[in-house]
């Protein structure tokens, strides 16, 4: 029995870490995919999760395998490619901790994960499925992701989505355009940002939100507005909760993917659906999770930057 199971990318975050002499940017390699940071989140807050997706049969491959492992997440849907290279992807951060991408990624063994290959035992007796958009921007995986949705909904399981929209990863922006659009019409819980509604639709955080409520048949939407913390609604129920203030940031690589694993902890801890929760449900939910994604970004990298329970309660 797994709390919640995902599907997607794994792979290393360069990030800088110095300066050479040189002037090049000195990298530090952290394990990372938003999915993967997703469901460490999960873990480091007592739920069960398993993780689908495929890496190379390399070094990096093999050290976000055992990572993973240690950070109590079944890996037993992780395929190891002979024939591919794990996904890299180079970060470059400003100074208030923000960062761009980069990607090596021309496949990546994460877009090769065939239909055939997910392990659909992980289905049977699962509460959640998560995915995001990245694996749906080329094929083998594209196909594998949606077979993986058919597979939740056979099960009804939860469906969660996080778009994590990455432009540079698209051939087309029309075409992350669609299938985002067509993502959001497969979840129950979705993560998405003020940017990503922003760029959708045109629409503020709230309004988005009510959208995804009334048109796509969404029961619960977290709309993150990056340091100002997070809009979230149910068809009964919404609340705005800031994140906490004096947070020194170091890094925001994984912020949103342990945002998103921190609420669904909670939320599952609820033992409730969305449409049952009360406001002050809501906002506990969203306060968790605000605080957590904070105290992550005191360090570099997402699978290791979750922060222990303990720390997040002292917090709040």
């Amino acid at each position: 029995m797994y709390d919640v199971i995902a599907l997607g990318e794994l792979l290393i975050d360069f990030a800088p870490h110095s300066v050479s002499e040189t002037g090049y940017p000195v990298l530090a390699a952290n394990p990372g995919g938003a999915p993967g940071n997703f469901l460490a989140a999960l873990t480091r807050y007592g739920c069960t999760t398993a993780m689908i997706g495929k890496v190379g049969d390399d070094m990096f491959g093999r050290l976000l395998v055992s990572t993973l492992k240690d950070a109590g997440i079944e890996t037993r849907g992780v395929i190891l490619d002979p024939d591919q290279f794990t996904t890299l992807a180079f970060v470059s951060l400003t100074p208030d901790g923000n960062r761009d991408f980069s990607f090596a990624r021309k496949p990546g063994a994460d877009t090769c994960l065939k239909p055939e290959e997910i392990d659909e035992t992980l289905f049977s007796s699962a509460r959640v499925f998560h995915f995001g958009t990245l694996s749906l921007t080329d094929e083998s995986a594209a196909s594998a992701t949606r077979s993986a949705i058919k597979l939740a909904k056979e099960h009804n399981m939860l469906i969660s989505l996080d778009p994590n929209l990455r432009k540079p990863l698209w051939k087309k922006e029309e075409d992350a355009k669609a299938a985002i659009e067509w993502s959001l019409r497969q979840a129950d819980i979705v993560k998405i940002s003020d940017e990503e509604i922003q760029w959708l639709w045109g629409l503020d955080p709230q309004a988005g939100a009510k959208r995804l409520l009334q048109e796509y048949g969404c029961s619960l939407v977290y709309a993150t507005l990056g340091p100002k913390g997070c809009y979230a609604a149910t068809a009964n129920t919404h609340v705005c909760v800031d994140s906490p203030k004096g947070i020194h940031v170091v890094d925001t690589t994984g912020a949103g993917d342990i945002f998103g694993g921190s609420a669904m902890s909670r939320f599952l801890a609820c033992g409730k659906r969305a449409d049952e929760l009360t406001q002050e449900d809501l906002e506990k939910i969203v306060r968790f999770a605000c605080t957590a994604a904070s105290l992550s970004t005191q360090k570099h990298g997402g699978i290791t930057s979750v922060p222990a329970q303990e720390d997040v309660t002292a917090l709040l």
